[in-house]
């Protein structure tokens, strides 16, 4: 059979059906050489990147790319304020969207190559891909600062979190740009497949009913596992942690001693459960667990350093001064505000990082309270760390944390004077939620592994089975506590306020509370009945040296 003419090399699946080629066999062979024919007619582009090194882009992406709602990214900080703690953590949520996008090309094109009767098109590969390179789209300014601090306290009427600005952004981007002609010049059926991109993104959409067995509508039940691997929500595996994890160690200057390639080179899908999953070799339990360990110590060590949170909180209080006072023009002339720019993309398209220095170069009077701030930042005149504690064996929820700063300011000790006077709005109470990425539970549980004996057939492999020394619990909540006034005698007070609230709150000591609030600790009874160190060891003494 000869094929020739212009639609060689936009061949897929459907077409091959129509031409009875029917074995797998020479299905992924024809294809194969379709995909080098491809490649005569567009010309791939080669990126170098620190982490992957030479990375090649389908030209479909790199019109992606080559937009002004995707080029934003490279004006949005990957780690917010933690820049201000790490010098070299100077890069931005561009290079992470490339990688990511790479990286969920490597893993479905291994997927494709070793198992063929997935019928994965090519079709199938780009949405990934696309997915991959769009999924932080919606990221505001300093990153998670602005969704996880800014929007609650700004509009906290909204729901919203960057995933929904992802899909929106791209949305925009794509009709702006005027990118469906080309995406069906590449062989993609927008209909399908933008909401397939979407999907990949933010999860269902809309409300899907309870009722519905498969609540996709951009691919069937039988390509379940192509929606775990840009955003995983079965057990938080996937190609977004694996770029992060390289480039923000990398960055940071933090050893990452975990191995992506082998999760990479030993994924294999299989059916479980009337679904199609990807799952691991059972050898590589460890690397997971891995995983896990590095995601947390991340988190323990850069994300939520006490510094880099502190920062993020004095541009949240600059970026809601200055709210009401900035404007962003967005379609048909429209104006928004910082906290109004994510109902309009065409605005939210103009909001990076470059707002901070808009409002620290500003002379307009009424941005000066938000200039202040910013200038403190600058000046390195931070907002107080006073300590910080953890929450006895009730979960603080958070309805609870609003009341925090309130009851801190009311904890004033009656036995011991104090030369400062200290208000509620005077104390900023942060509660850090640390996990493995499914609060409570071990993600563990959620992935399927596979044998060398049968790579068919899945097994789960329990906590016991994979070793007696994992952790027990894989959450915990740190309770760090701020003062915005920054004397001497201010912060003294409250310290005195903080370690005084911990023992009225059944709180854990603070580690350093017997320093900073010594005639504080000694009445909390609990605090004081010593550990095995202060115990255990003067008896073992009498025991070894009874006969002296």
């Amino acid at each position: 059979m000869k094929i020739t003419g212009s639609l060689l090399p936009y061949l897929d699946e459907s077409h091959l059906d129509v031409l009875r080629v029917s074995s797998l066999w020479e299905r992924k062979k024809l294809l194969n050489c379709i995909r080098l024919s491809k490649t005569h007619v567009d010309t791939v582009k080669v990126i170098n990147d620190p982490i992957h090194g030479h990375i090649e882009f389908h030209p479909l992406l790199i019109k992606i790319i080559d937009t002004p709602q995707f080029q934003r990214l490279r004006y949005i900080k990957q780690l917010g304020g933690a820049y201000y703690v790490f010098p070299g953590a100077s890069h931005n949520r561009f290079e992470h969207s490339l990688g990511v996008g790479y990286l969920a090309g490597c893993l479905v094109w291994e997927l494709s190559e070793k198992q063929p009767e997935l019928y994965i098109s090519e079709r199938d590969i780009l949405c990934v891909q696309i997915a991959g390179l769009c999924h932080d789209l919606g990221h505001g300014p300093f990153s998670h600062m602005f969704d996880g601090r800014f929007i609650p306290l700004a509009r906290p009427d909204v729901n919203w979190k960057h995933e929904q600005g992802s899909v929106d952004m791209f949305e925009h981007l794509v009709n702006s740009n005027d990118l469906k002609p080309v995406m069906e010049h590449y062989g993609l059926i927008p209909e399908e497949d933008i909401c397939f991109i979407k999907e990949q993104i933010a999860g269902p959409l809309g409300s899907p009913s309870k009722y519905e067995s498969w609540p996709y509508k951009g691919r069937p039940k039988e390509k379940n596992f192509l929606y775990e691997i840009v955003a995983n929500k079965r057990n938080g595996i996937d190609v977004d942690k694996w770029d992060y994890f390289a480039r923000d160690c990398h960055h940071l200057g933090i050893q990452n001693s975990f191995d992506y390639k082998r999760c990479i080179k030993f994924a294999r899908v299989c059916e479980v459960d009337d679904r199609t999953h990807i799952c691991i070799r059972n050898q590589e339990i460890w690397n997971l667990y891995d995983m896990f360990h590095t995601r947390t110590s991340l988190h323990r060590r850069a994300y939520q350093h006490k510094v880099g949170n502190v920062i993020d909180m004095m541009i949240t209080d600059a970026f809601l001064k200055a709210d009401p006072y900035i404007e962003l023009t967005g379609a048909e002339g429209r104006k928004y505000h910082l906290s109004t720019a994510i109902n309009d993309m065409e605005a939210f398209t103009k909001l990076t990082d470059n707002i901070f220095l808009e409002i620290l170069y500003s002379t307009d009077p009424k941005l000066d309270a938000a200039r202040e701030i910013l200038k403190k930042i600058e000046c390195r005149n931070l907002y107080k760390f006073i300590s910080e504690t953890q929450p006895g064996k009730e979960k603080i929820e958070k309805e609870d944390i609003k009341k925090f700063p309130e009851e801190v300011a009311n904890a004033k000790p009656n036995n011991i004077p104090l030369e400062a006077e200290l208000k509620t709005e005077d104390f900023i109470v942060d509660v850090i939620n640390m996990d493995y990425g499914m609060e409570d539970k071990n993600p563990i549980d959620n992935v399927c592994f596979y044998c060398k004996a049968d790579v068919n057939k899945t097994i789960t492999i329990s906590e016991e089975q994979a070793s007696q020394i994992l952790p027990k619990k894989f959450e915990e909540q740190l309770i760090r506590v701020y003062c915005k006034k920054t004397d001497e005698k201010s912060v003294f007070a409250a310290q005195q306020h903080f370690v005084n609230w911990c023992a009225i709150k059944n709180f854990t000591k603070p580690q350093d509370g017997d320093i900073i609030a010594p005639l504080l600790t000694p009445l909390k009874r609990e605090w004081n009945q010593g550990g095995a160190s202060s115990q255990k060891l003067p008896r073992a003494r009498v025991a070894l040296f009874q006969n002296e």
